[in-house]
Formats: C-alpha cells, structure tokens, sequence
C-alpha cells in the first residue's frame, strides 16, 4: 500500500515535534508583527493573568495562587494581538462594501480588517452599515422591544467573554423587561457537564483547585486538547508527569500537545531544543466510545476487588467512602456486571488489554484528578458519561479531597461566570427571589429558551428579536444555513462586537453593531476613573480584571454601558439606575453581593492578588443532590453510538469538529495547524489512511461532504481535501466553524440539548458528481 502518510501536497507537511517550544514563540512574534504594535503587544502580554492587569481573554484555565512572571501561552499571544492590532473597521469600511460583498469573505478574511470603531445601522436600501449615534441606536433598540407583543418574543444570547458584571445587569435587564430567554454559548459546549455533574454531586463544577494538581499520583484527560484548546494546562501536566504522575490520554486523535510538550519558560529544555513526555499512556476509543471505555476500567476494578477480598488482601475500593457519602452503589455494581466485554469493546473501540492497563493506573494512584471538555460533552449520550466518570471516581473516594477530583475544563475565558451570576435559561427559584427582594420587581417564572430552542423559535416565527452580547452567533451554532435564515427572519438584531464577523451580515429588519471594549482596553467612567470587571474560571476562583491599553476608539463603550443603555430605554429607569451603575462597577457587584451566595464582601475580596474562591460544597463532601449523597449513575450503555452506525451502514463515517491551532473558537488567527502539519488550508478531513485506501482516495484530493440525517434537509459542506491522519478507523474530523453546517438542530444531546458536534453520520461524494 502507498504511504499515504508522506504523500506530498501543497498543504499537508510537518508536525511539530512537541507542542510549545520554538514554534510558539516564533508564532508569538509574528502574531505581535502582525498587530501592527509588537511593543505595545509585548508589554501587553505581561500583564496576562496578572493581580494588576487584566484576564486573558483566550480561555478559562486557572490562575494559581503563587503565580510566575509570565503566566500567559501562545493562544494568548494571538488574542492579545488580535484584539490589539492597529487594523480598524471604520465606517469607510462598511461605506465601501455591501453586506452581500461582505458575505463572500472568510471568517479569516473579515475579521482581518480589524477593530469596530462607531455604533452602525444596516441600511437595507443600500445594504450597507451606516453610523448612527450611540442614543439614537438605544431608542431604536428600546422602541422596537417595547413593541413586541411580548418579552418572549425576544432572544437574548450572552458569549462566554462576557464579565461577571456585564452578564449580572444583563440578566436582571432581561428579566426586568420580562423573560428567561437566555440562549448561552453553554449551551453549545459544557450544558452536559452542568447536568451531570449537578445529578452526581449536586453542585455543576468541577472540584478541584490548580494546586491539586501538584499533588494527584493520576490524571485522566478524556476528549480534550489542552495543546491548542488552553495550553496554559500543558505547564501543569508537564510538571506533573515530571515528578512521576501518570497523565492517561482518551482521545481519538492524535493530538502532539498531549503527546510532547517542550515549556517555553524552561531556559534549558529550549537551549537543548528539548521536551517532556506528557501522555504515560494514550488510549484512541473510536468516537462516541468513552462512556464504555470508563465502564470497562470500573469493570476492571470491581473484579479487582472481589479478588482482593477472596485472597484477603487489602481492599481496592473505598468503602468507608461509598458507605458513608454514596448512594445507588449496588445498583451500579449489577449494571457494570451486566454489561459484557464484548459490548465494552466494540463500544470503545479499544481493546480489553488497553482498558485494563489504564485501570491498573488508576488503581495504583492514591489521588487521582479526571478532566475532560468537548470531546466529552458534544455527543447524544454526554450527561450519561460524565455521571459514568463520577461513578468512576466513587469507587476509590477520589471526590472531595486534596489531589483528586472532578475537572470539566471550559472554553471561553468567563463561560462559567456567566451562568453563577444568572445567565440560565431554568434560573433557580432562589435566585429569582433574592432578585425580587433586591431589586423590587416580579421575576419571569417561566422557563426560556437555550440555544436550539431560540433558534427553533426564529425560524418558526415565534422570536422577532435577537441580541448578542459577545459571540458570533451564526457561525458558532449548528446548521449553518438554517440559523442565517432564522436571523434573517428578526424585526430586531443587534450584536455588541469587537470585530466584523459573520453574525453581522445576516441582519433583520433593523439590526446594529455596537462596538465595545475589548478584556485588554482601559475603562474609564465620566470621571476619568478606570473601572475594574470580574471573572470566574475552571476552578471557581474569581479574579479582576483591568485593561492597560488605549481602546481603539474613542467612540467604544464598554459591554455594561452598552447593557445599560439598552436597559435604560427599553425598561426605564425608575426601578434601577442603570446609567449610575454603568458609572461605578462597584455598585454592581454590591448586587451581586446581596444576591448571589458567595460573593459576600465582594469588593474587598477582588482586589486581593488573585482574587477568590467561590466554595464548592462537593469539594467538601457536602452532597446538594435529592438523596444528600454522591449518587451513582446505573443505566446501561448507550444502545448505539455514532461510530457503531456508521460501521453498521455503508460507505458512512463518524465525525467530529475541533478548532485547528490557529484559531480560538469561531476566530480564525491564521491558516496553519502546525501541531497537525496542516498549513494554510482549513477545508480538510483528517481520516485514517487504510480507510482513504479503501475510497480508492490519496491524500488532498477534493470531495464534498455529505450530512446523513433523517429529516429530509441536505447538509453538504463542499470542497473539502483529505489528510490522512492518526485516528480510529471510521471516525474522522475536521474544523468548525466551516463544518458546522453539517450538524443537525435536530440532533442533540439527551438532556443537556447540546449540538452533537462530536458526532455527525457522513458520507462523500466526488467533486464531480456535486
């Protein structure tokens, strides 16, 4: 057979040896090169994640309490730079292109022409933005909500970048005018883990702290890519794995951060052009197969310890633990029992053997950490797996202690903030009454509507208004062309921006752009005063933040004053002074104070290095779940999974989307995926090569991608290249935003609703057959 491997094309060369290294400060340099300002991003960058600058905006890995010199990564070089290049979208920009013109661009290509300097106005005659005036837009705004025949009627979608104080007066000025309609971009990534883990330990976080991870004998990362998705957990796996810890990989792909990982603050591993080995063992389960897998190591251990009481050696599991803190024990030791090898293997996609030597690390360890992100949560059964790893953590007591725990690692740098400070669709009762008594009004109690369902209702009529505070809607959600045309269908769109994206070229009736500050800008009140904002990360430790840099416009608002404005017209301000709280954030956070448990004294407590910790009662083996326990999860696998379809008909194929290196989310840095060996080139599918072989395909050739789904709607997302790539037979990948389009708004996660990304039915088709 040909080596598909090394067959050469114009776009598939060379991995990087390890991840870090010489490339990424390379690529750090060229990214602040390209900003136009490399001094300025320089200085900028060492202010990342520090007590006296500002969080980085590029993703949610903690800070640790005795912080470095330098605590920021190559990602975050790219955001930095991306948000601080001297590039501006002016309004000569909008005057010399349509929005259909516009349309023609990559997501690369638009964001290109750089920062958002005034407030504009689609102008459907010429179809182009015009610019309007700042109170001009929020009466237009406020008229047009006012309008609707009711609140419901309006969508209102947060980002993940959002403060904690832009999301807090966010969410009463919604609830205020008078619904829960709060699609949120977690609904699209960790809901599951939400879910799952609140049924688990009754609290929706992780458990742990960053320290923790100095002292675990064992962490599992399972469907995660710490190497391009927060590369600042490569340096503590690195240290871990340097002082003996054992990092166990479940991943399908092949991914070199997870593999080798050379730190750029190691003086002598980079003089040496060295690295460390970060994976000690490194599983590939085929798509959708991690519940089984972990099934199978709980299996593994179970017999351990009926083994262990028959020889009268020392017990494998933590009983005084599963006694004294667990329910359901029994039932799902009977329901690991009746599940057979046969069903674990042909369900993981791994081997007995394999399965058994990952359970021989976790029974060796006497502190054991699981994490894991979209790999995970993106598939039909999520919830069901990760109340599975909890089960899997039960059995050795490896919740609630020091060294161990449960670690769901977030995406956007505040996506987890957002949703403590009430950003939430099903808002809990407490919460809505504390904002009653603290602010005098009644509260919607009626459900709203997550991602899908708003989307549903656009299309259907139902919503007439969208508003998004951050994002970019349209390319970050599923069913790419059905979401351009819900948003098309709106009286009222409205985006608060940094950069043109996609989102703003599928306006409403009416739709604006309101540009804001960016997470590295100063904010200043009318008094000159610079304004501090807060955010919570994976680890519940929440921090300042304060811009250094001039913001790029001196037309910009920031994110609360945008909300305020928008409140003030549309709800009036005889119940809250919104503009007075747009003045002094402080204010805010005295709200949050008096309503939110946990955030007592929270003024004082932010201005600390490093901020604080919100408690985790499960940390503390305190059980907020019906029976006061942990409870175990006893259902049966999943009846089929993704991977088992596609074998099952032919000619289909699993796949899954992820980010290339070069991007953060929907934003596109560049065109190369160093870590990958893919250079400028985004329309790929990453397959196995004996699978490309049996097409009768080599390497780069073009096909068109064909969504399988049963609701009659054809997905084809077209001149897509092949390269071959280290993955499980019948699975494969390839990025998003750009393969969004094959995923279907009917397929979603059982419970948490969550776009199945990481598991899409496929076929091609040639080129010339389109």
């Amino acid at each position: 057979m040909r080596d598909l491997w090394r067959m050469a094309t114009t776009f598939i060369g060379k991995k990087s040896a390890a991840a870090g290294g010489w490339g990424a400060l390379k690529s750090c340099g060229r990214k602040l090169l390209e900003s136009g300002s490399p001094l300025t991003g320089a200085r900028t960058m060492l202010k990342t994640n520090q007590p006296d600058g500002f969080d980085c905006p590029g993703c949610a890995w903690g800070d640790p309490e005795h912080g470095s010199s330098f605590e920021f990564c190559e990602n975050g070089v790219k955001a930095v730079a991306w948000e601080a290049t001297e590039k501006r979208a002016t309004p000569e920009f909008f005057a010399a292109h349509t929005v259909g013109e516009l349309r023609a661009l990559s997501d690369y290509e638009l964001e290109l022409n750089g920062r958002l300097t005034h407030p504009m106005r689609y102008d459907a005659a010429s179809d182009r933005y015009l610019p309007v005036d700042w109170e001009q837009a929020f009466a237009e705004i406020g008229t047009t909500l006012r309008g609707l025949d009711s609140p419901d009627r309006a969508e209102f979608y947060t980002s993940g970048r959002a403060s904690n104080e832009a999301a807090f007066l966010y969410q009463l000025f919604v609830r205020m005018y008078g619904t829960n309609n709060f699609p949120d971009c977690s609904n699209m990534c960790h809901e599951a883990s939400g879910v799952g883990l609140k049924q688990a330990i009754g609290v929706g976080k992780g458990t742990v702290l960053l320290e923790d991870f100095e002292e675990a004998d064992a962490i599992f990362v399972i469907g995660q890519n710490p190497g391009t998705n927060h590369p600042r957990m490569l340096g503590d796996l690195r240290r871990a794995a340097m002082r003996g810890a054992r990092v166990v990989v479940f991943n399908p792909v092949r991914e070199r951060g997870l593999e080798r990982f050379s730190d750029p603050q190691d003086k002598i591993e980079m003089i040496r052009g060295g690295s460390t080995d970060i994976a000690s063992h490194y599983f590939q389960p085929a798509l959708g197969g991690d519940m089984a897998a972990v099934r199978g190591m709980a299996k593994v251990v179970l017999a351990a310890e009926d083994a262990a009481v028959a020889a009268g050696e020392p017990s494998v599991l933590d009983h005084a633990f599963l006694a004294g803190h667990c329910v359901a024990f029994a039932d799902y030791r009977r329901a690991v029992e009746a599940t057979g090898w046969d069903e674990i293997e042909d369900q993981s996609g791994l081997t007995r053997a394999e399965i058994e030597r990952a359970a021989q690390v976790y029974m060796k360890a006497g502190r054991v950490i699981c994490t894991w992100a979209m790999g995970v949560t993106q598939h039909l059964h999520s919830v069901a797996t990760i109340r599975e790893i909890a089960n899997f953590m039960f059995l050795r007591g490896n919740v609630g202690r020091p060294g161990a725990g449960l670690c769901p690692v977030r995406g956007h740098s505040n996506v987890q903030g957002d949703r403590t400070v009430g950003i939430n669709e099903k808002p809990p009762a407490a919460f809505l009454e504390a904002l009653e008594k603290e602010f005098g009004f009644t509260a919607p109690r009626k459900d709203g509507h997550n991602v899908l369902a708003a989307i549903g209702a656009m299309l259907d009529g139902s919503a007439q208004a969208f508003i998004a505070l951050g994002g970019n809607f349209a390319r970050a959600t599923p069913d790419s062309a059905l979401v351009s045309q819900a948003l098309g269908r709106q009286k009222l769109t409205v985006n608060i921006a940094t950069k043109p994206n996609h989102s703003h070229l599928m306006p409403g009736e009416v739709s604006f752009i309101l540009p804001c500050l960016g997470r590295t800008e100063i904010d200043l009140n009318s008094r000159g005063e610079s304004q501090l904002v807060s955010v919570e990360d994976s680890m519940s430790m929440v921090h300042g933040s304060g811009g250094i840099n001039r913001p790029a416009s001196r037309h910009l608002r920031s994110e609360v004053a945008i909300i305020a404005g928008i409140a003030a017209a549309t709800v009036g301000s005889g119940r809250v002074d919104w503009l007075a709280l747009a003045e002094d954030y402080d204010l805010i956070r005295d709200h949050i104070a008096a309503t939110i448990p946990g955030f007592e004294d929270y003024n004082r407590r932010l201005r600390k290095p490093r901020g604080f910790h919100l408690r985790n009662a499960a940390a503390h083996r305190e059980w907020d779940t019906p029976a006061g326990k942990a409870t175990f999860f006893t259902g049966p696998l999943p009846q089929e999974t993704v991977h088992q379809r596609a074998r099952r008909e032919n000619n289909r194929f699993a796949l899954q989307t992820f980010r290339s290196h070069d991007q953060y989310n929907t934003t596109v840095y560049g065109l190369d995926d160093r870590y990958r060996g893919v250079y400028g080139e985004r329309q790929v599918i990453f397959i196995n090569p004996q699978d490309l072989h049996e097409l009768g395909a080599e390497a780069g050739d073009r096909i068109d991608v064909v969504g399988v789904h049963d609701d009659g709607i054809e997905r084809v997302a077209r001149n897509f290249r092949f390269v071959p790539y280290d993955i499980p037979r019948g699975s494969i990948a390839g990025y998003y935003p750009e393969l969004n389009v094959l995923v279907p708004l009917g397929s979603a996660g059982e419970e948490s609703d969550t776009p199945t990304s990481k598991s899409i039915m496929v076929t091609f088709r040639d080129r010339e057959a389109a």
